[in-house]
């Protein structure tokens, strides 16, 4: 998925070389005079020359995590490529069985969304809620649902979230893999629906 590029900068020491020459040729020669000034012209042209063959271009190898031929698009895949690292990351915190499963089925549909994005650029503007709303609200609550775990939070409203993630993880998995689905079937898929119930609890809890 990732790519290298090569990037090559031209190096500074010639520049530096160039302007010695005119340094040297403004203390050494009448600048004012037309023939010191050409002379010194053609001399910190040579200099540059020199220099830039004795110093090559630096190369530097830069990762680029998506090269689809558009930056909206390359933007996108890289945070979608971001929120499902994290939602990886919360699975291997999170010990309820259930929801683990649901979280490694967000996972496979949003990777296979990836991978169909990447490979058909123009279909980036199909997944923009998805990429930019719900699937970064999914990595939201879950990460509070995972750190609630961990700290051992107690208490009626830390436990009717708890519920609640339960209890509907496994809807928002489906809704990820009808995202997926109508990719595939060239259809634009609205998923506002199905994940009504992600968006609700969020703001029951304030998140």
């Amino acid at each position: 998925m990732s790519k290298w590029i090569e990037k090559k900068t031209p190096p500074v020491l010639p520049i530096y070389f160039a302007a010695l020459v005119w340094l040297v040729g403004g203390i050494v020669l009448p600048l004012y005079r037309l023939w010191a000034l050409a002379l010194t012209a053609l001399l910190s042209a040579a200099a540059y020359v020199v220099g830039g063959r004795l110093c090559p271009k630096r190369v530097q190898r830069i990762e680029q995590p998506f090269m689809t031929g558009s930056e909206d698009a390359d933007a996108m895949l890289t945070s979608v490529q971001g929120h499902l690292a994290s939602l990886h990351r919360l699975n291997e915190q999170i010990p309820d069985d259930g929801l683990s499963e649901a979280i490694r089925r967000m996972e496979i549909a949003g990777k296979s969304i990836l991978d169909e994005v990447e490979q058909h650029p123009e279909k980036a503007r199909d997944i923009r809620r998805f990429a930019n709303y719900y699937l970064p609200d999914a990595v939201k609550i879950l990460t509070t649902y995972a750190k609630m775990e961990q700290q051992g939070v107690k208490g009626e409203n830390a436990d009717a979230l708890r519920a609640e993630v339960e209890k509907n993880a496994a809807a928002i998995a489906a809704a990820f893999e009808n995202q997926l689905d109508a990719l595939y079937s060239a259809e634009v898929l609205d998923i506002g629906a199905d994940l009504d119930v992600l968006k609700s609890l969020m703001k029951g809890q304030g998140l």
